[in-house]
């Protein structure tokens, strides 16, 4: 089981996990060895509450395809245990990541002094550029 929060968890068979060979440099070690994982994990058939589900599947973000479906490729380290640890982490850290709900922002008013400091800074501006001019 994979821990979201205190009350959500994911089973770990509904993760599907592949080894496959890395890409890039690393010489006859990365041809031989599939330390790559490829995570899939699929919201809509998932065990997830429905909040979750709807905010993952309205979110436009990479790593999720349109059929519902998120994509993890993890490849930064050599052991596979290692990958497999990373691409886990980098699924709870995507779905708390789209299932926070950010606080509204309350339009608030500028100060007087900051109005004031606007215009004073307005006004250098303005003595400064008519001076560039040419002397008449």
């Amino acid at each position: 089981m994979i821990m979201l929060s205190r009350s959500v968890e994911i089973p770990e068979s509904e993760i599907e996990l592949t080894a496959i060979r890395a890409q890039g440099n690393g010489g006859q070690h990365v041809n031989k060895a599939s330390t790559a994982i490829h995570l899939r994990f699929d919201i809509a058939a998932s065990s997830l509450p429905d909040f979750y589900k709807q905010r993952l599947l309205s979110a436009s973000h990479h790593l999720i395809t349109r059929e519902g479906i998120v994509v993890i490729k993890s490849q930064e380290h050599r052991s596979q245990e290692m990958n497999r640890e990373a691409a886990l982490q980098r699924l709870v850290n995507l779905i708390r990541e789209l299932s926070t709900v950010e606080k509204a922002r309350r339009a608030t008013r500028p100060t007087r002094a900051s109005k004031e400091r606007r215009l004073e800074g307005k006004a250098r501006r303005s003595t400064t550029k008519s001076m560039r001019g040419k002397v008449q």
